[in-house]
């Protein structure tokens, strides 16, 4: 059958009988998805665009965070005239109504305040002194934290935990059936845990993603590389709705290899759980 590749992005394929052509594309023929992204390098760089955005989702009233003057509430734009100029600046409004004008230069120096939900905090006294304390206490805290981390990781260093084998040609398959393209934060993270895994130190790594980022895959690759050495995972979850749904993604994944996916909750009978557990 005569064909032509074309090299361009196309997110299915079609036919037309009038010009008697189909056009399919690579992942209908390959059963695999490529992440495209089409944003403009303009949209992609500038923390100046990002933080914009977030200053026109701020609304009256909201708490915000000022490098140099603390927690104050965003009180609006508003113009101001400035030597022979005209600027429009952000208002502040601190402890006792009294308010900062910030130029919009110096957006980096606010931020939205995240606190407990339904709490509200103090608002900052201007010229107090009592911001600068605050952040000199929280300096002195992030010091005895690392302190305490640098200790705990040299005791680490000391100490031997389990070493996992290279990857088997069960891993390389089972990584190679992944029907969509790893994302590079994906495919670092996977990489780096294999490393972890095969040192002869114990293992301690967060892998941290917004929802639908493709983490779940990468604890999929984790998992089966401990399988293959004989070793046992256990995926903690919140909600019986979640393990379901694990469940279902693991199982779906490693349907193919040999080994055996499981899962308990509470929607599990006392007897299926007796017999997962003796398993």
């Amino acid at each position: 059958i005569p064909f032509t590749p074309v090299n361009k992005t196309l997110h299915e394929g079609f036919s037309d009988e009038s010009l008697k052509i189909c056009c399919f594309t690579d992942h209908q023929i390959f059963n695999r998805f490529h992440k495209y992204n089409l944003k403009s390098e303009k949209a992609r760089s500038g923390k100046i665009a990002l933080t914009l955005k977030e200053l026109n989702q701020l609304q009256q009233g909201d708490f915000v965070v000022h490098l140099d003057h603390g927690i104050g509430k965003f009180a609006g734009l508003v113009r101001l005239r400035i030597g022979e100029t005209v600027q429009e600046v952000i208002k502040l409004t601190y402890l006792n109504n009294d308010s900062v004008f910030v130029s919009i230069h110096s957006l980096h120096k606010i931020s939205k305040y995240k606190g407990k939900e339904g709490e509200s905090p103090q608002l900052n006294k201007l010229g107090s002194g009592a911001w600068e304390r605050t952040k000199e206490r929280t300096k002195t805290k992030i010091k005895d934290i690392a302190r305490d981390l640098i200790k705990l990781y040299a005791q680490r260093q000391n100490e031997k935990g389990f070493s996992y084998s290279k990857d088997t040609y069960l891993q390389t398959e089972l990584e190679a059936s992944f029907m969509y393209e790893d994302t590079p934060d994906q495919l670092k993270a996977t990489q780096e845990i294999k490393l972890d895994m095969e040192s002869d130190h114990p293992m301690d790594r967060l892998v941290c993603g917004d929802v639908g980022f493709g983490k779940t895959e990468v604890a999929v690759r984790a998992a089966f590389k401990a399988a293959t050495d004989g070793k046992q995972t256990a995926v903690l979850v919140p909600t019986t709705v979640l393990a379901t749904q694990h469940y279902k993604t693991f199982s779906g994944r490693l349907s193919d290899l040999p080994v055996k996916v499981d899962y308990l909750s509470r929607a599990r009978s006392a007897k299926e759980q007796k017999q997962i557990l003796s398993e």
